[in-house]
C-alpha cells in the first residue's frame, strides 16, 4: 500500500519530468506556472486534508475584519456609513467576538475531528500534474455554485416552515435581526456539517480540478460574508453582476428582517420562481 510519503515522491518525480519538457516550450495554460510552483515548493500544504479547513477559515476572518472595523466606526467613516442598512442596528463588539468564537469553536471541535476521521477512513487523492484552464476554472466554479444554491434553497425552505427544525437547527444564524460579516458562521453544529458536506462533496460529484475547488471556497466565502456585511456597497457583486442575477447583502438582509423571504444564498432565480424574493427599498444616499 502506497503511503502519503510515497505518494510525494511519486509526484515530484513526476513533475521533475513535466518540468524538463515545459523548459523546452512556453506553456499555453497561464495557471500553469502557479501551479506547478504550488506543487515543487507547497506540496506537502497543498496536499494536506486540512489544507481545505485553513483555508476555508482563513478567508472568512480575513474578509471579515475590514467590515467589523467599519461597525465598530460607524458614523465616523460616513462614506461607509451611509450605505449601511439598518443604520439604527450596530453590532457590539461583545456581538462579534460572540459569533466569531462560534465559528473557532466549531471549528475546533468539531470540523477538525471530521478531517482526522476522513484522513483514516478516506483514500488520499492525487493532484494532477496539469492546472486548469481559466475556462474550467469558471465553469466547475459556476456549476458549483449553481448547485450548492440549489441544495441550501431546499433545505433553508424546509427549516423555515418545520417550527421544530428551525429551533433545534436554523435559529441559531438568526440571533441578530441585522446582520454582520462576524455573524456569517454563526451556524449551528447541523447547519455547519449540512454546509460542510455539500461544499465538500459537490466539487467531487462535478469532478472538478482542486485548484478550481480551491478558488471557488474563497470565492463563495467571499459571497457568503458579502450577503452578511449589512452594507448596501455600489461595488458589491450584486450591483456588479447585472439583471439582478444575485441577492447579495440587500436581499439577505431582509432575509433577516423577514424571515419567509429570500432562502437562496447566492443567486436570485429560486426565489424569484417561488415567489419568495423580497426586495430591499433603497434608501437615499446623496
Amino acid at each position: 500500500m502506497m503511503t502519503r510519503g510515497m505518494r510525494t515522491s511519486h509526484w515530484e518525480g513526476g513533475l521533475g519530468c513535466r518540468n524538463k519538457v515545459k523548459m523546452s516550450r512556453a506553456s499555453d495554460n497561464v495557471l500553469q506556472p502557479l501551479w506547478d510552483h504550488w506543487l515543487f515548493h507547497h506540496l506537502s500544504l497543498v496536499s494536506s486534508p486540512f489544507f481545505p479547513v485553513i483555508l476555508a477559515f482563513s478567508s472568512y476572518f480575513f474578509f471579515s475584519l475590514p467590515f467589523a472595523v467599519l461597525d465598530l466606526l460607524g458614523e465616523r467613516v460616513p462614506l461607509f456609513h451611509k450605505y449601511k442598512i439598518q443604520p439604527d442596528r450596530r453590532p457590539t463588539l461583545g456581538m462579534m467576538v460572540k459569533s466569531f468564537m462560534t465559528s473557532l469553536y466549531n471549528h475546533i471541535f468539531f470540523v477538525l475531528p471530521a478531517v482526522i476521521v476522513g484522513m483514516f477512513i478516506l483514500p488520499t487523492p492525487a493532484l494532477p500534474l496539469d492546472a486548469p484552464t481559466l475556462y474550467q476554472v469558471f465553469t466547475e466554479g459556476l456549476a458549483v455554485l449553481l448547485l450548492f444554491d440549489t441544495q441550501y434553497f431546499i433545505w433553508h425552505f424546509v427549516h423555515h416552515k418545520n417550527v421544530q427544525l428551525y429551533r433545534w437547527v436554523h435559529a441559531v444564524h438568526h440571533e441578530y435581526m441585522a446582520p454582520f460579516s462576524w455573524s456569517t458562521e454563526q451556524l449551528s453544529i447541523p447547519e455547519l456539517m449540512t454546509v460542510g458536506f455539500w461544499s465538500n462533496l459537490d466539487p467531487i460529484l462535478l469532478k472538478c480540478h482542486p485548484l478550481s475547488t480551491w478558488c471557488i471556497t474563497v470565492f463563495s466565502i467571499w459571497m457568503s460574508v458579502e450577503d452578511h456585511i449589512g452594507y448596501d456597497l455600489p461595488w458589491t457583486l450584486n450591483r456588479l453582476v447585472p439583471f439582478g442575477l444575485l441577492g447579495g447583502a440587500p436581499a439577505h438582509d431582509m432575509h433577516h428582517q423577514k424571515p419567509s423571504s429570500n432562502y437562496a444564498p447566492f443567486f436570485s432565480h429560486w426565489d424569484r420562481i417561488f415567489g419568495t424574493a423580497v426586495t430591499l427599498k433603497k434608501k437615499n444616499t446623496d
